[in-house]
């Protein structure tokens, strides 16, 4: 049997920072246009979205501590930092931050995780998170819970990282990266348990396309269970769904110099 994760020694027991809420409206899948882009989705919890700060521009400036909080819209729980000039903002929380713990932004800081540095001044073999692709453009990578990248060699101007997916890449070492890991690597093992938590989530049912129509699937038709009848499964609109490359050229795949390993 698993074992049931508590949140009740790690979350502070307080409501969220009403500055720092929205609440967004529910599109449930679908474009600017009303049509369904992204299947299965809809229903749900209400919950409100938390403005994380990912910019992280108070640079030089101190910041405390105050709160470690749930973000129903994130797999990683979120810290709430206060300045020195008393400005509160999120944050993503890294694994081993407690209430009190002091970090700044700064070109040079400290090897302490929670600390954000630009990537030349970070040595070699560290593990960081929330990266910047672009100087000043904001984290964009490793932000799910658990997640950290390393750096492997500093050369030309550039980083190298290895990312969790084992790609390995280069980025500026102008850009700013947090030192540590994503908190709640636990988030791996959390079992859903039962259909109802899907849908509290958003997630509606997903049928096989074996057991839908000839009309409606490719996989379709056939008396009981039969096989797809096919050499390669498909998607709904009959294209090839396995072992496709579905990255266009992209001016970024310059800077990948080794792609990931397909499990």
């Amino acid at each position: 049997m698993k074992k049931k994760i508590s949140l009740k020694k790690i979350i502070t027991k307080k409501k969220p920072e009403k500055r720092l809420v929205l609440s967004l409206k529910k599109k449930a899948g679908r474009s600017s246009s009303g049509r369904i882009t992204v299947r299965h989705r809809g229903g749900g919890a209400k919950k409100l979205y938390r403005l994380v700060d990912f910019d992280q521009k108070k640079i030089d400036l101190p910041a405390k501590v105050i709160a470690i909080e749930y973000d129903p819209y994130r797999t990683s729980y979120i810290v709430l930092l206060e300045y020195e000039d008393k400005d509160k903002r999120y944050r993503l929380a890294w694994q081993g931050v407690k209430i009190g713990d002091e970090v700044i932004i700064s070109d040079k800081a400290p090897l302490k995780p929670g600390n954000r540095m630009k990537l030349k001044n970070i040595p070699v073999g560290t593990a960081i998170y929330n990266v910047e692709l672009k100087p000043g453009q904001g984290g964009q990578l490793a932000k799910g819970a658990g997640t950290s990248i390393n750096i492997l060699a500093q050369e030309g101007g550039f980083t190298h990282l290895s990312m969790p997916s084992s790609e390995i890449r280069k980025v500026s070492e102008k850009c700013f990266a947090s030192i540590g890991a994503i908190s709640k690597p636990e988030h791996r093992f959390i079992v859903i348990g039962k259909a109802g938590k899907s849908r509290h989530k958003g997630r509606r049912p997903r049928v096989r396309g074996s057991a839908m129509n000839p009309c409606d699937h490719p996989h379709g038709g056939g008396e009981g269970r039969s096989p797809i009848g096919m050499k390669y499964p498909k998607t709904p609109w009959g294209k090839p769904a396995l072992g496709v490359k579905t990255r266009k050229k992209r001016r970024s795949n310059k800077h990948i110099l080794k792609r990931r390993i397909k499990k």
